[in-house]
Parts: C-alpha cells; sequence; structure tokens
C-alpha cells in the first residue's frame, strides 16, 4: 500500500496481502498496518486500485472493515474485488466507482488521471496524480508487450505526453529490475500451449493463476482447436473464470466448459483439465490431483501436466514434491521456468522495460517499489543510467515518509507501519510475542507440570505430575521425568524455607529449575507451564 497525502487529502494505492513463510506459525495472512489511515481517517478520500492481484487487492477487505471509504478500480478489478467483499459481507455497504484510462477524479486539490499498462491480467491501469507541488506518476505493475494477447495495448503515447508536461516523481514497480532485456510477449507461450495440446495423446492438465485470463483465454483457445472439452477445477478458477466471462474478459464458446464430474465421460484424448496449484499450494487443485485425492478425477500415466507459471522464489521445493508426485505416476510433465519449458513469460517489466518507463516520464525523483532490496538498488541504477540524477532516488522502507516543499523532495520521516498478521478471524492479535511462543513450541515442544498443593500450608501434598507435549515421549524417557520431578519438589520446598508462599512465586521458581535442569541434561528449551491445583 502507497499512500499519497496532501494538505487535508489522502489517497491510498492498492492495498495487498502477503503470504507467510514457515516463521510465522499458523498465521493465514499479512495485510498492511493502516493505523496511520485510522488516526486521520476524516483525510482518506478512497483507494484507488491498480489491478486485480492478490498483492494489490487482498487486504481490502480488511481496510473496509475500519475505514468505510469509496473504492476506485477498472471494471474487471471491481469485479474480482467484489468476489473478496461478498466473502466478508460488504459489498452492500461498500461504494465501487469504476474506472478506465480515460476518467479523471478530483479530491481536494490533487486531481487523479490514468493510463493503460500491459501486466498479466486484464485492466490495469497507471495513475497521474496532479498536484499543486507538481505531477507524480505510480505506474503499478507493467510491461511492454507489444502484441498482448488480449490486443490491449500500452497507453505509450499517453506516457509520452505525461513525461513531456513534467513529472517531479515516479513511482514504479522493480520486480524484474535484474533481468536484462526486455519482457517477452504473451503470445509466445499461446504457441506453446497449442503445441502441447496437440502432441498430448491422452488427458491435459495445466494449471495456472486463475487471474492471469490472458493465460486462460489461450487454454481455452487450444482446447477448441484440438476438439478437446475443459473442465475448471479449484474455487479461485472457477470464481475468476465467471467473472471475466460476465465482463467480457474471456470469450469461452458454448458447450466447451463440462463440469468436474462429466471428465470421466469423455475419452481422454478429448479432455483438458484447467486448474489452480501452479505454486505447489499442498491445499489447490494440482497437489491434490498429484496425490489422488481430488474426489472424482484422477491423472494417470500418460497424461500430460503443464505448470504454465514460474514458481515464486520460496516456492520452489513445494512445486518440485507436486512434480515429482506426477513422474511417479507415469505422467508427461512440462515444467520449469518461462525460458525452458517456454510455457510462461512474466507480467513484469525487464531492465530494458523499466528504462523505457524511465525515459518516457523523465522524472525528476524517483522510488523504485515493489521488490527486494537488491531489485530496488538495481532499479535505482538503471534511473541513473538513463538520466536521473545521483541522489534524487529514494528507497523506502515501512512506514518512510518522502516530504516535497517548493518542488523539492526529501525523506525526512517515518510513521507507523508494518504487517497485521491474519490468523483464522483473528485480525492483529496475533503479534511477536504470541509468534514466539509458537516458535519454541514448534522447536522444542512443551511441559506442562502440575503440582497438587495444600491451600492452607503451601506444601506439596502429591508428586508432581509432568506431560510432555513435542518434548520427549514419557515412556522413553521415564528416568528424566523423575529427575525433573525431583527437581521440582526441591524447587517447591526451597521457596517455602524462604517464607515466599504466593502461588506466583512457586511458579516461577519451578520453571527456573526445571528449565536449567532440563537444558543441562538435554540442551533443548521446551516451554514450561506450571499449574497449581489447590486442595
Amino acid at each position: 500500500m502507497y499512500v499519497i497525502e496532501y494538505d487535508d487529502t489522502i489517497l491510498a494505492i492498492d492495498c495487498g496481502n502477503k503470504f507467510p513463510d514457515e516463521s510465522l506459525h499458523g498465521i493465514d495472512l499479512i495485510i498492511p498496518d493502516i493505523s496511520y489511515l485510522v488516526e486521520n481517517k476524516d483525510k482518506v478520500k478512497g483507494l484507488i486500485v491498480t489491478h486485480g492481484h492478490e498483492d494489490h487487492i487482498g487486504g481490502i477487505p480488511y481496510l473496509l472493515k475500519q475505514l468505510n471509504v469509496p473504492v476506485y478500480g477498472t471494471r474487471f478489478t471491481l469485479g474480482l474485488i467484489e468476489l473478496k467483499l461478498k466473502e466478508h459481507g460488504l459489498v452492500r455497504d461498500t461504494e465501487m466507482i469504476e474506472i478506465n484510462n480515460t476518467s479523471q477524479l478530483q479530491f481536494g486539490e490533487i486531481k487523479a488521471e490514468f493510463f493503460k499498462v500491459n501486466h498479466s491480467i486484464p485492466d490495469c491501469i497507471g495513475i497521474v496524480l496532479r498536484t499543486p507541488q507538481g505531477n507524480i506518476v505510480h505506474t503499478g505493475d507493467f510491461k511492454f508487450d507489444l502484441t498482448p494477447a488480449n490486443k490491449e495495448n500500452s497507453d505509450i503515447h499517453k506516457m509520452a505526453q505525461i513525461g513531456s508536461k513534467g513529472v517531479l516523481m515516479l513511482i514504479s514497480e522493480s520486480t524484474n529490475a535484474e533481468r536484462p532485456g526486455l519482457s517477452p510477449s504473451e503470445q509466445l507461450v499461446g504457441r506453446h500451449i497449442l503445441e502441447a495440446f496437440q502432441k498430448a495423446d491422452r488427458k491435459v492438465i495445466l494449471s495456472t493463476f486463475a487471474s492471469n485470463i490472458n493465460r486462460v483465454q489461450q487454454v481455452v483457445d487450444a482446447a477448441m482447436e484440438t476438439n478437446r472439452k475443459l473442465a475448471l477445477l479449484g474455487r479461485s478458477m472457477l470464481n475468476v473464470v465467471e467473472v471475466a466471462m460476465e465482463r467480457g474478459y474471456l470469450q469461452v464458446p458454448e458447450g466447451l466448459l463440462i463440469d468436474q464430474g462429466e471428465i470421466e465421460l469423455f475419452p481422454p484424448e478429448k479432455v483438458a483439465i484447467l486448474c489452480t496449484g501452479s505454486q505447489g499450494e499442498p491445499l489447490a487443485a494440482l497437489a491434490r490431483l498429484s496425490t489422488g485425492n481430488f474426489r472424482g478425477v484422477e491423472v494417470l500415466r500418460g497424461d500430460t501436466v503443464i505448470f504454465a507459471a514460474g514458481p515464486i522464489p520460496g516456492n520452489e521445493r513445494y512445486v518440485s514434491r507436486v512434480v515429482d508426485n506426477f513422474f511417479a505416476i507415469g505422467a508427461k510433465v512440462i515444467y520449469g521456468s518461462g525460458t525452458t519449458s517456454g510455457m510462461h513469460v512474466s507480467g513484469h517489466g525487464y531492465q530494458e522495460d523499466l528504462k523505457l518507463m524511465l525515459t518516457l516520464m523523465k522524472p525528476k525523483y524517483f522510488i523504485p517499489i515493489h521488490g527486494e532490496y537488491r531489485m530496488l538498488n538495481q532499479h535505482r541504477n538503471l534511473a541513473e543510467a538513463v538520466g536521473v540524477e545521483t541522489g534524487n532516488t529514494f528507497i523506502i522502507g515501512n512506514g518512510d515518509v518522502v516530504d516535497i516543499q517548493s518542488e523539492k523532495a526529501r525523506f525526512t520521516r517515518k510513521v507507523h507501519a508494518g504487517n497485521t498478521y491474519i490468523d483464522g478471524i483473528g485480525i492483529g492479535d496475533v503479534g511477536e510475542i504470541v509468534l514466539r511462543d509458537r516458535k519454541q513450541l514448534s522447536e522444542d515442544g512443551m511441559l506442562v507440570i502440575v503440582l497438587t498443593m495444600s491451600k492452607q500450608e503451601k506444601k506439596l501434598i502429591a508428586e508432581p505430575d509432568t506431560i510432555s507435549r513435542g518434548f520427549v515421549y514419557v515412556r522413553d524417557a521415564e528416568d528424566l521425568i523423575r529427575s525433573v520431578n525431583s527437581v521440582i519438589k526441591e524447587a517447591v520446598s526451597t521457596v517455602d524455607a524462604r517464607g515466599r508462599n504466593q502461588w506466583g512465586a512457586i511458579k516461577q521458581e519451578v520453571r527456573k529449575a526445571a528449565g536449567q535442569y532440563i537444558f543441562h541434561q538435554t540442551k533443548r528449551k521446551p516451554m514450561i507451564l506450571p499449574i497449581i491445583i489447590e486442595v
């Protein structure tokens, strides 16, 4: 999420989510911390969304629960947002305003205009914010595809016009800033998909991102060309395709689509399956197909499986596991990076795309966004190579503020920002302390020590009952548990000898003594939870 503020007007751009890595135990989703917006809610005039990918719209329902502001987006983008708002029961209360590349909006003294860009999802826009201090451009995610699969070309002429009028600040994505050259055209993938369909002897199972409607259209075209019926698997695939068809972004001939239950009614050479799970997600359709756990649908020896999406960094081992499962079945698997398989091209611009955007806009100041630090740094180098003055680029993190005064930009301060963790229905109730406890439990387990004590005399009246969960198997570690119990009894008597009869003091001493003894014996640090039962 990016925030533009002038006087008494605040505009938010995009509000996405991230998915947790293995260090965030039990966390389902990560969304932006919007504390600053909530504190200044009277100034927030709206949310402008550049396109419909999860990392740009996934956090919108959670934002709207705290800030009921208008949401501005293109036709397809609003369709995907509406799906999310339905799940959260927010559609009726949310004002959604459709925009396109010719729209002009006024927010206080900020005027917003838009231009079309290519990406791996339809209906993407860049944003021009005309402020009294100067023009600010946010590119959204983009590439320059001169032969786009959906025939929707970038507004290159309009970008040049924007640049000719002067751009004070350019905010531009950096995902592929390390990759030389120009990003390949999506049309290359369509040819490879058709070729794979033509060569397949049995069923074809293809997995891609549900939101890549251009890729979905190419699969539809290949199925039609090879006289195959097409079945859709996966909730997100079904939902997105339905929105795309309703809003005219996907053309599917009548009779081509079949239900999941009809797959076995056709010969295998007459069927194709389009599904989710290209990133190896364990619960997605593709992973379940690879283990034979998708009810009513089976992948057999000789079927062709196509991964029509590159693995996101960090997902490689999940994808490899699914690939191995399909090879074990005896399927023919087409996988790997787009350059090796021909089944994927990136929706993000390479270095020459990024330099072209910089050249068209000719900004005085530059903020690279959307990438790891090394990518942002490389994008800064590209900007300086095409004329942005050294020192006029700001690489910023969460909460960093770039102030502009008298057309001069400075990095001056920070505001409260960061991540909010979603766990089940809880929003923000899991913090660093809870995550630290979960990490400790996952690594060394837990010991529950039950102490039955006299309420009057504050003394043990039974042997401690030590329960292990994830630490040791009690039957195989009886000597250790007996020794721990002895240490516990000694610790309790030590507290009594000092005349400290508070239950809290007893628990603290038991936790300390047992923890030190266990670490000395095992070099492990389980969580120790003493429980006192008064009798």
